[in-house]
């Protein structure tokens, strides 16, 4: 057994694929990984083990396609490549997977998909139809029609998003180098891989010197912070080299690459959604006491302890949870809409009746409607 997780465990792999990892310098298509690539999803699929692919690269294919030099700028060029490459794109993956006698499914996803639950659970459902039907979902940002405020900023923390959405055993992040270095591997060549990270990966930031490249807008910065999520959801992840048959590898367990190690804890569907997709729609700030109460005594959110509300909002959105500093503790689901807090806060649970006239329980946020973010 791997000293790092059981390979025998692993049901759901998502593996993410960069611009560097497809396309090299020159433009061309790096069809040597690709088809080492497909060969491995193949093999492991044989085994009973579904593989999601989160792959970068429709927008440099489609810029190579229209005839631009640099990295687009402009978002409208971005959404232009990106129509023109995307089909390429899935073109290279499904003329390589059905060789192998696998079958593909493109899904394209944007941030309002992750946000809004109902949307969230159908993405959820189409995912798990693709592999109950032994489909290869191929899944990248909707870049054709996303704009700046609804991006993810890059497909590694789209990919740990979907580990989570998918219950994923494992979560591998494929770049162009072998991991996470203690220093620039590229400047000094004594660096040596760091190759478990045991604690906060956003503690390792210091280590990191890299610059989004013409291909694509990645790092190793956004790369740790995919970890960090995937950490926090409880699901393992390895930053490893796209070279030779280094996924082959990390799916055996071997100990290649830097291996982030999970939280004990794997983190429910709901909590997960609640924690790192859903987008707020407005914040409490609470007191130290009710800080305490969530956080520490597993308690639900009373009136008492909400000292100011911040944002308009129905009953049954998600909100931000802050201190009185302003740093966020969590999400919750409110049971009060803002106009009834604002009458409510700092009031006793049994008093919310006489106040409002009627009540929806005396907490307004209950504890199983909590996840916590820090």
């Amino acid at each position: 057994m791997s000293d790092r997780f059981d390979p025998a465990s692993l049901k759901r792999v998502v593996i993410k694929v960069g611009s560097s990892s497809i396309i090299q310098p020159d433009g061309m298509v790096r069809l040597g990984f690709l088809g080492k690539l497909a060969t491995t999803i193949a093999q492991f699929h044989r085994r009973g083990v579904h593989i999601i692919l989160v792959s970068s690269g429709a927008i440099a294919l489609g810029r190579k396609r229209l005839g631009m030099d640099k990295r687009p700028v402009r978002i409208e060029d971005k959404q232009a490549c990106a129509a023109a490459g995307q089909m390429e794109l899935m073109s290279l993956y499904q003329n390589m997977l059905s060789i192998l006698s696998l079958q593909t499914g493109q899904v394209l996803l944007a941030r309002d998909d992750l946000e809004d639950r109902r949307r969230y659970l159908n993405a959820r459902e189409t995912l798990g139809r693709l592999m109950e039907l032994g489909v290869v979902p191929i899944i990248n940002e909707n870049d054709s029609v996303s704009v700046d405020e609804i991006q993810f900023g890059d497909n590694d923390e789209l990919s740990a998003l979907v580990a989570g959405l998918i219950d994923a055993d494992l979560l591998v992040l494929l770049t162009n180098v072998g991991g996470l270095y203690d220093d620039n591997p590229k400047t000094n060549p004594n660096a040596k891989l760091i190759e478990i990270i045991d604690r906060s990966p956003e503690e390792y930031f210091a280590y990191i010197d890299d610059k989004e490249t013409a291909l694509g807008k990645g790092g190793m910065r956004t790369k740790l912070g995919a970890a960090q999520i995937c950490r926090g959801f409880g699901i393992p992840c390895v930053i490893a080299r796209s070279k030779g048959s280094i996924v082959e590898k990390v799916l055996e367990g071997r100990p290649v690459g830097t291996y982030v190690e999970p939280l004990q804890c794997k983190v429910c569907s709901r909590n997960r959604w609640l924690a790192k997709a859903a987008a707020a729609a407005g914040g409490l700030s609470l007191d130290p006491g009710a800080v305490e109460a969530l956080t520490k005594n597993g308690k639900s959110l009373l009136p008492r302890g909400i000292v100011k509300v911040e944002g308009s909002f129905k009953r049954g959105a998600v909100l931000a949870l802050t201190d009185v500093k302003g740093v966020e503790i969590g999400r919750g689901i409110t049971r009060y809409n803002s106009r009834d807090l604002q009458r409510i806060i700092g009031k006793f649970g049994n008093e919310i009746e006489s106040i409002l006239g009627y009540t929806f329980g005396d907490c307004v946020v209950r504890q199983d409607d909590i996840a916590f973010t820090s």
